[in-house]
């Protein structure tokens, strides 16, 4: 069995839950972890796992927006220290001894694993924007570019990449990666989607102050997570987050009003439930999401800086079609990606890869 040195993002929880669903799998098998991750994610990880914290490079946000000068001083305080963090991390390498590292969008342990000899593989969203060909439109061409030079210099180490997504771009010539669906949480899969009349309304970055005003003129019930808060005010049942409430009001929505999140698409998507998505204004990662969901016809992006009256009527109007479409999707990888990972395990790269 193989020890593996995993790296995950800190910042949010979607990268330490995908780890989490990947580790708790692989540990079944008999492989041993050593986690390296901040934050967030550091805290939900060391409930199970063995984890060492080392700051990395991550997006902040304020009032609904990319918080740009607060992403690049984290960006220069974890450079600033690359040194002697890297020299930490060799001698863990040393002690722990590793087979395999995994990073899921973490700075430091692909670099340690290149220069130890240790295959690495990266499994994460971001890099289905650096390792695929994209048609754009030109709004989105500065953001892009921005994004793929920050993941090509940041997040680019590793030797094989695994891309998870809800949608499947061309894989560019000569790249080392593979795309496959999303890893679903077994309390996902646990559940089984029924068609209620309500709405779930999920923001994490930050709701604008708009936003609930105009909820409150629809007369729709909305069962909103984000505010951190337990309260009805007329229509709007404000709660605060707890996996099991929020998932069976995931399972029974009618549709679903986000951010631009890819894990909670995907699960929404795996419930079948369009998604009526408002990316932040300036996160290329989550615009890319929302494109994608809108071209394929599972949803629709929209911008909360215009919320016209029309906007919900309008969306509701095509909720058949989209679940037509969303039905004939395939939105759950956890088979796929066991498979490849153990594979990359085993031979040290990922079978079939482009």
């Amino acid at each position: 069995m193989a020890r593996i040195l995993y790296g995950v993002h800190g910042t949010q929880h979607g990268h330490a839950i995908r780890a989490l669903i990947l580790a708790r799998h692989l540990a079944g098998l008999g492989h041993e972890f050593l986690f390296v991750s901040s934050e967030e994610g550091a805290g939900l990880l060391s409930r199970e796992f063995r984890v060492e914290r080392f700051e990395n490079p991550g997006t902040r946000y304020k009032n609904q927006r990319l918080d740009t000068p607060a992403t690049l001083m984290l960006a220069a305080r974890t450079l600033a220290r690359r040194g002697s963090e890297l020299a930490r991390l060799k001698k863990l390498i040393e002690d722990f001894k590793p087979d395999a590292a995994i990073s899921d969008y973490e700075y430091f342990v692909p670099i340690a694993a290149r220069r130890a000899g240790i295959p690495c593989l990266s499994i994460d969203h971001q890099h289905v924007i650096s390792c695929c060909d994209h048609d754009l439109p030109l709004t989105l061409l500065p953001g892009y570019c921005g994004i793929r030079t920050s993941i090509r210099f940041l997040f680019s180490a590793c030797t094989d990449y695994l891309a998870i997504s809800f949608f499947k771009p061309p894989v560019k010539a000569g790249a080392h990666a593979r795309v496959a669906p999303a890893i679903l949480r077994q309390s996902v899969l646990d559940r089984t989607p029924t068609e209620g009349s309500h709405i779930l309304v999920y923001q994490s970055c930050g709701i604008c102050d708009a936003f609930a005003p105009y909820l409150r003129t629809m007369d729709r019930e909305f069962r909103v997570y984000g505010y951190k808060m337990d309260k009805v005010d007329g229509n709007l049942t404000f709660r605060n987050y707890s996996e099991e409430g929020f998932l069976d009001d995931l399972a029974s929505a009618a549709y679903v009003l986000c951010g631009g999140s890819h894990n909670l698409m995907s699960e929404a998507l795996f419930y079948g439930k369009p998604v009526l998505s408002f990316p932040v204004a300036g996160a290329f990662e989550q615009q890319l999401n929302a494109l994608y969901l809108e071209r394929l016809g599972y949803g629709r992006a929209a911008d909360m800086a215009h919320l016209s009256p029309s906007l919900l009527p309008d969306f509701e109007r095509d909720l058949p079609a989209m679940r037509g479409r969303i039905a004939t999707g395939d939105f759950c990888g956890n088979d796929a990606v066991f498979a490849l990972v153990e594979a990359f395990l085993r031979d040290g790269a990922l079978p079939g890869r482009s």
